[in-house]
This record gives C-alpha cells, sequence and structure tokens, in this order.
C-alpha cells in the first residue's frame, strides 16, 4: 500500500511541536523515559536535546524537521508496518521518514532493548 499525494502533503505540513507531546506520552506510558525518547530521535536524525528544543519552539513543520536533519546511516533498517503502511515500501523519501521516527517511538514504547531500536546488532 503507497502513501496518496494528500497523505504526503498532510505529513509535509504537521509540525514536530503538535507530535512530539504525543511521543513522549506514549514513551512514559509504557515506563520508558523522555531521555530514552530523545536517544532514539537523535539517533536518528542528529538533534540533540537544545536541538529539539529549539525546533520546538519554532514550531517546523515535518519537511523542515528532516530537512534539517542529519538521518542516521543505518535508518534504512528500520523495516515493518506503522500506521497501516510498510514502511520500506514509502515511496515518498519525506513520508518515510516521518514514519522511521513513529517506528522507533513505537518500538521503544513496546519495551524493545535500545541496541534493537538504534540497530546497533
Amino acid at each position: 500500500m503507497n502513501t496518496t499525494p494528500e497523505h504526503d502533503e498532510r505529513m509535509a505540513k504537521m509540525t514536530f511541536a503538535s507530535v512530539y507531546p504525543h511521543y513522549v506520552t506514549k514513551a512514559e506510558k509504557k515506563g520508558r523515559t523522555k531521555d530514552e525518547l530523545h536517544q532514539v530521535i537523535e539517533w536518528l536524525t542528529g538533534f540533540d536535546e537544545n536541538k529539539l528544543q529549539e525546533l520546538i519552539n519554532d514550531k517546523v513543520t515535518f519537511k523542515t524537521f528532516f530537512e534539517k536533519a542529519t538521518l542516521n546511516p543505518n535508518a534504512h533498517l528500520i523495516k515493518g508496518v506503522i500506521c497501516g503502511y510498510r514502511i520500506e515500501d514509502i515511496q515518498t523519501p519525506l513520508t518515510q521518514q516521518v514514519r522511521y521516527l513513529d517506528k522507533v517511538v513505537d518500538e521503544l514504547a513496546k519495551g524493545k532493548k535500545m541496541e534493537k531500536i538504534l540497530r546497533s546488532e
């Protein structure tokens, strides 16, 4: 199943600041910490905590967020289904990158070991 242009456009215009609190809640509800969440976000994007806060304060869109990011060279190893889409089959790079982020947050919340989430094995 591939994404539609409308879906891709909606993803591009969504702000990181609007989604970030949901990531925090999801992780903390499952016994993970905000520090662990920041660790997986930094692994994927290269953004440290200060840069993340700056991007949240600036209310950047996901388009801008990922334009500024330095995607981890192992990001392509993130596979599976998230929100009904098989990540490795998504054709639009930005939508795929947003789904990478969703997937690593999901893995964190599901209790996966950090080494697995960070694709370091």
